[in-house]
């Protein structure tokens, strides 16, 4: 979905897992990707595919809670961002606030979640009012969003 705007751009993926998608990116001419997960075993196997891959010089891997991350590295803007958290556990509505409100996305940013619903937002309509949707696809029971973030006029007077 994303193929054509990778070309050296700054990738996130804020729930790294194995990180293949930030590897994905890599492999495809992304500049560089910062990969973050709180789970040992996680970051173990996201280390071991980036030096399988050859692309470890390229990779910065934290292992971290993603708030914490967000927190810690604000003003660290991206140009691509991953999330793709457990479902269930509803991270994406104070990921996208706190990518937001830290100056970690610009205007041109892109921002691809995963998600197990067509909106990631919980009903909080003043947060999705501050992206536009680009895309959407349904995969079986799979949802992939890629937005942009509305920081225009109307975002900046508030």
């Amino acid at each position: 979905m994303i193929q054509f705007d990778i070309e050296g751009r700054k990738v996130l993926d804020l729930f790294a897992g194995s990180g293949q998608m930030a590897l994905e990116a890599l492999s495809r001419g992304a500049a560089s990707a910062v990969m973050v997960d709180r789970a040992k075993e996680a970051i173990a196997i996201i280390n071991e595919n980036a030096r399988k891959t050859k692309l470890s010089e390229q990779c910065t891997i934290y292992q971290a809670d993603y708030l914490d991350f967000l927190k810690r590295n604000s003003n660290n803007s991206f140009d691509i961002v991953f999330l793709d958290p457990p479902y269930a556990l509803k991270m994406y509505k104070p990921a996208m606030e706190a990518l937001l409100n830290n100056g970690m996305i610009k205007p041109t940013s892109l921002i691809i979640c995963e998600s197990g619903e067509e909106s990631v937002f919980e009903g909080d309509e003043a947060l999705a009012s501050r992206f536009v949707i680009e895309r959407q696809t349904k995969y079986s029971k799979t949802f992939i969003t890629v937005f942009k973030p509305d920081i225009g006029e109307k975002n900046n007077e508030q």
